[in-house]
């Protein structure tokens, strides 16, 4: 699970650095503003996994035990 999370955390950085050139170069917004949505919701999906919520652990620290 762990490879899977620095996959995504990985894919969102790329996700940013392509939308900021994509706009740079004068591209379509649409997908600029489409690539940055999704890499907002893969950080959501990441920090839901890996950080804890109201004195429960970690889903991410569950399955490792």
């Amino acid at each position: 699970m762990a490879l899977v999370l620095s996959i995504l955390v990985l894919a969102c950085i790329a996700l940013v650095i392509g939308a900021i050139a994509l706009l740079r170069r004068g591209g379509s917004r649409q997908q600029a503003g489409l690539m940055l949505l999704l890499a907002v919701i893969m950080a959501v999906n990441v920090a839901i996994w890996t950080l804890p919520g109201n004195g429960a652990p970690a889903p991410l620290g569950q399955e490792l035990k």
